[in-house]
């Protein structure tokens, strides 16, 4: 049965009578339908497509002022205020290292823009929203009370498209599946994991050894990896929070990851979702979709780098949290500490 624009959006009216609080995402999903196609109704009232420059568009963000980056996948939100600054863009990939909004862009991934102006109470929320190939999000920049609104709106009339371009998605990507673990070379994989100088290396060898993340922490060994209960993401959060150790937290998609550095304060359980609530980062995750939480040693020139990585039931990765660290730098103390007591109560439980 065809499915009209005015079908779907008078399904999108119903839902959100009865679930106000629930997020577009969700929405989507609940009515089968891309988070794309829900801002698209919008077209020409809401939702203004941008005309596809993506580099322009991040080039000329720092004019805008401060603002909230929002990224997310499907089981953990990550949202961070600051101003753009050192932006970075080669080709299809990009960079944005300010000490406040810090990403990393596939812009390959990026297929789709809108300009999105929600109606609320005594205003509207101004956001610039881009999408991937089959509609779901992929990064979210919002408006604040500091940002710049006559540059963002100048922005926005600069970028909109001539045309806008057909609504055409693509089905989402299946997800790797991973090779046998006899065909993988475990031992040589342990000997490239031991002579690593640098974190950024490790993705290489992922490829190089064809083998997938969570496939490679299971089979590695205790030396580098060890798997904790998926409590253990909690507690590592809360052992920051309590400790003051200032943690790097990272949260992407395909077509971006978002980096937040520094102290977490404020943790509050709400119904599905367990958050950090400070003025300057907020993060939303639903922890009942963490499947696996492994604690991660590599080597590098500056020492050895711990992370505690979780994934979900898919071996998709939800987060990844380090210590506070530059390149150069040894890892913070009390990082290590923290890791090391999520994996002595591990060995005790």
């Amino acid at each position: 049965m065809l499915v009209t624009n005015t079908d779907l959006a008078d399904r999108w009216s119903r839902l959100r009578d009865e679930k106000p609080a629930l997020r577009i995402r969700d929405a989507a999903v609940s009515l089968g339908v891309s988070e794309a196609e829900l801002v698209a109704l919008g077209a020409g009232r809401t939702a203004t497509p941008l005309d596809g420059e993506w580099r322009s568009i991040l080039n000329e963000m720092p004019a805008v002022g401060r603002v909230m980056c929002l990224t997310r996948n499907e089981d953990c939100v990550h949202e961070r205020r600051g101003r753009f600054e050192d932006v970075q863009v080669a080709g299809p990939h990009g960079l944005v290292l300010g000490p406040d909004i810090d990403l990393r862009l596939f812009l390959s991934q990026w297929t789709l823009g809108f300009a999105v102006r929600e109606p609320l109470k005594g205003g509207e929320r101004l956001s610039l929203q881009f999408f991937d190939a089959s509609g779901d999000a992929v990064h979210k920049i919002y408006a604040t009370d500091e940002t710049d609104g006559a540059a963002f709106d100048a922005l926005i009339a600069r970028h909109t498209a001539a045309e806008p371009a057909a609504l055409a998605l693509a089905p989402r990507a299946a997800d790797p599946v991973d090779r046998p673990d006899g065909e993988i070379d475990v031992e040589g994989l342990r000997a490239a994991w031991r002579g690593m100088r640098d974190t950024h290396e490790f993705f290489g060898m992922l490829g190089k050894f064809k083998v997938g993340r969570v496939q490679a922490l299971r089979l590695v060994g205790d030396e580098f990896a060890r798997e904790l209960p998926p409590r253990a993401l909690r507690g590592a959060l809360v052992a920051a929070a309590e400790d003051k150790t200032p943690i790097m937290i990272f949260v992407g998609n395909r077509g971006c990851i978002q980096i937040h550095t520094g102290r977490i304060e404020r943790l509050l359980d709400t119904p599905g979702w367990f958050n950090i609530l400070d003025p300057d980062f907020n993060l939303h995750l639903r922890e009942s979709a963490v499947a696996r939480v492994f604690s991660v040693r590599k080597p590098t020139d500056d020492g050895i780098v711990t992370s505690v990585e979780a994934f979900d039931g898919r071996n998709r990765t939800v987060l990844l949290m380090f210590g506070e660290r530059k390149p150069g730098n040894p890892e913070l103390e009390p990082w290590r500490a923290i890791a090391a007591r999520l994996e002595k109560h591990l060995a005790a439980s």
